[in-house]
């Protein structure tokens, strides 16, 4: 059993759903030491999030901005932490919802996601900063 890990930068992104599972299998060459396992990609920020969904069509995206944005509207005035602007709690109850961790099977040095499943970071900030995430697999070459 071999355990790797690394800590990335994935840049700062506007407000939206982006697909970034290329990039993180492109930053984490470790990937393909790897023949059979399990990944764990961790966010770092409560203003963000990760999740797994459709990859292929983009409108899906812009959808699931629309439901939350919705859902959990910038500016609500109950909201009594606001230090960051109108879309700072928010943020914070939309990376509730969705989750700061990923865990993902790993088979011949890639993550083993369906046919139409991609890695999304989901930035729920006006003016996001960069964002970092940690990249953990355990597995056996």
């Amino acid at each position: 059993m071999i355990v790797k890990q690394q800590t990335i930068n994935l840049g700062r992104f506007k407000r939206g759903y982006h697909l970034v599972t290329a990039k993180i299998e492109s930053v984490f060459p470790e990937l393909k030491e790897i023949n059979q396992g399990m990944a764990q990609i961790f966010i770092h920020h409560t203003s963000a999030s990760l999740t797994l969904n459709e990859n292929a069509d983009p409108t899906v995206r812009r959808d699931l901005e629309l439901f939350l944005n919705e859902l959990v509207p910038d500016g609500d005035t109950r909201y009594l932490h606001d230090d960051e602007g109108p879309d700072d709690m928010p943020a914070h109850v939309k990376s509730s919802l969705l989750d700061s961790s990923l865990m993902i099977p790993v088979r011949n040095g890639r993550f083993l996601l369906g046919t139409w499943q991609g890695i999304y970071l989901c930035e729920h900030r006006d003016q996001g900063e960069d964002r970092k995430v940690t990249i953990t697999v355990l597995g056996s070459k």
